[in-house]
């Protein structure tokens, strides 16, 4: 089995390989070749803590993978991290387990490349400003996914807490991004400028107004992933065109917004346009005019995790990356 560390994987697999290795994942799973069993939740109330297991297998390329995600609220105590993940890929043509990885960077990878994605299917050509609402961890990839795909020339940030938002503007600058970049003094404010707009945060509360949005927006919601949580008021859902699903499934039991617009009555699941999946083999169109409003919601799926393990793994064996070890 091959160990690659997180340094390793970050060293050689970045959003552009992310970005063609879920591309080409989503049209497997368009033609019916991808396993993707329900995960399963083990909890453990004495701690508020859980583990997760979510095994997928591409069917055509004979390979399985699962990922194993824990998260300890209490770790930070011990200065531990919260959520600790790897992933693990199998043969399928002979059940040899062949390689072992860490999982925290390519959540965030395949989760940006699945906006990217999105955002090339469905913003207008000409958008040139993005808003972030969130300036935790998830966001970075989030920032860099829309930047491969659209000619961004200004980013307008917005956190709770100005002076995150100011750290994320450092650590943007740092990695190389040219363009402005702007702390901005609220959301409505990032709002009303973006014609892009990425969501990251864990609110239960929707972040910002609905009616602030201007004709011809494009959103990426990824922040809410339980059913408690909502990023998106009612007001974003009913003025939404287009509704796109990364996958329908996944939404339909852990996207908060969109279960709390369905029970109040206001919106149904079968007002979706499309899972992304639809748009990237050509079945259902993206973006159709100038002034549509249109919003990605993405819950993530085992699927994912496995496209860019994959890739990764690929990597790994022609550049002879990661170690070797005897089980």
């Amino acid at each position: 089995m091959r160990i690659i560390n997180e340094q390793q994987i970050q060293e050689t697999y970045k959003m552009d390989d992310a970005i063609q290795d879920v591309t080409k994942l989503l049209l497997a799973k368009h033609r019916g070749q991808i396993n993707n069993p329900h995960r399963t939740v083990l909890d453990f109330p004495d701690r508020q803590a859980s583990a997760l297991y979510m095994p997928s297998a591409d069917n055509k390329a004979e390979i399985a993978g699962i990922k194993i995600v824990t998260i300890f609220p209490d770790n930070p105590k011990q200065h531990r991290p919260t959520t600790q993940g790897v992933i693990v890929l199998s043969d399928a043509t002979n059940g040899e387990h062949v390689a072992m990885m860490t999982a925290s960077y390519l959540t965030r990878l395949r989760t940006g490349a699945l906006s990217a994605i999105a955002t090339d299917h469905l913003a207008r050509q000409d958008s040139r400003t993005l808003g972030v609402i969130g300036t935790g961890a998830m966001a970075f990839e989030q920032v860099l996914g829309v930047l491969a795909v659209r000619n961004i020339e200004q980013i307008l940030l917005f956190n709770r807490t100005p002076e995150k938002a100011a750290r994320f503007k450092e650590q943007l600058e740092a990695f190389g991004v040219d363009v402005a970049i702007h702390v901005a003094d609220s959301a409505k404010t990032a709002v009303e400028s973006a014609d892009v707009i990425v969501c990251a945060t864990r609110s239960v509360e929707p972040v910002f107004d609905g009616n602030d949005l201007k004709p011809g927006t494009h959103i990426n919601g990824v922040g809410s992933y339980l059913p408690h949580m909502r990023e998106m008021d009612e007001t974003t859902i009913r003025r939404a065109d287009k509704i796109v699903a990364d996958d329908i499934i996944g939404v339909q039991g852990e996207a908060g917004e969109l279960i709390h617009a369905a029970n109040s009555g206001n919106w149904s699941f079968e007002e979706l346009h499309a899972e992304l999946e639809e748009l990237v083999a050509g079945e259902r169109p993206g973006r159709e005019s100038e002034e549509e409003i249109t919003f990605f919601k993405c819950v993530g799926a085992a699927y994912f995790d496995l496209a860019v393990a994959k890739g990764v793994y690929r990597k790994a064996q022609s550049r002879d990356i990661g170690t070797d070890v005897e089980l």
